[in-house]
């Protein structure tokens, strides 16, 4: 097992395989994924396109199905749990974070961010009330929370998106290229935005990126490559140590790594 740290982990995959059909063919997007992720971190997981970073993140938020392979979220085995049961787990414990948004044009600032809550029937009006106003506060978008998408900038949408991922108090945010369609300016203080709310939270973040902005302020990476895990990082003291993975049963180990204790365990996928 591929591990990060001593922490509790809230996630874990276990010989995880994705498959697609593309026409006659079949195409694995996913290749033997093995790795824990603990509470709390601020990871990256980088590749090329169609490496199956995306993918990997579908798995972990209960998009995507593996094909084959285990997923435990929170310490629970979520594989075999009926699609009404996942989305009960998303609506409380998985907050989204897209790279167009996907914000309701009809809807105010305030209302976007409240739509995820309305499904939960153990959150009332006014804690839904509260949650809304708390949050928009946190993203700096108090004056704008009945402005709609259309009257607002791409970063201030993506400072509601955020506001929406937080608003269910989630324990793991997933952010699928969430700089895309920002420019520079914008996007770095969107980063700098959600690394204040992890460390302020203890929010976990997982990214799918291939913008250097994200690894840079990343302390944790995950580098996938034709669907197989190539490389693991931990940020110390500002720098990077690494293990490179050369296939699920060998791994060239950096020996630096080893008195890291954020790597606790480095061994063969099983």
């Amino acid at each position: 097992m591929l591990t990060f740290g001593a922490g509790m982990h809230i996630v874990r995959v276990e010989g995880i395989f994705k498959d697609y059909f593309l026409g006659n063919q079949i195409v694995q997007a996913l290749s033997d994924i093995t790795l824990d992720i603990e509470q709390g971190v601020f990871l990256a997981i980088s590749g090329p396109s169609g490496s199956g970073k995306t993918t990997l993140l579908n798995v972990i938020g209960c998009i995507d199905a593996p094909t084959e392979g285990r997923l435990f979220i929170n310490g629970h085995d979520v594989t075999d749990w009926s699609s009404n049961r996942l989305a009960d787990l998303r609506a409380h414990s998985i907050g989204f974070i897209f790279q167009t948004f996907n914000l309701l044009p009809v809807l105010s600032a305030a209302e976007n961010v409240e739509y995820p809550l309305l499904y939960r029937k153990d959150v009332s009006k006014k804690e839904r009330q509260e949650r809304v106003a708390y949050f928009l506060d946190m993203v700096g978008l108090t004056k704008y929370a009945d402005h709609r998408p259309s009257q607002m900038s791409g970063g201030q949408r993506q400072r509601v998106a955020i506001a929406r991922a937080l608003a269910i108090k989630p324990t793991l945010i997933l952010a699928d290229e969430p700089t895309a369609n920002l420019d520079r300016a914008t996007g770095t203080e969107i980063l700098h935005l959600m690394r204040d709310i992890n460390r302020k939270l203890g929010t976990t973040f997982i990214f799918s990126t291939h913008d250097q902005r994200v690894i840079d302020m990343a302390d944790r990476l995950v580098r996938i490559e034709d669907g197989v895990l190539r490389e693991l990082g931990v940020r110390r003291d500002g720098h990077w140590a690494t293990v490179q993975l050369t296939s699920p049963s060998q791994l060239a180990v950096d020996h630096s790594l080893q008195p890291l204790a954020s790597l606790e365990t480095v061994g063969a996928a099983v």
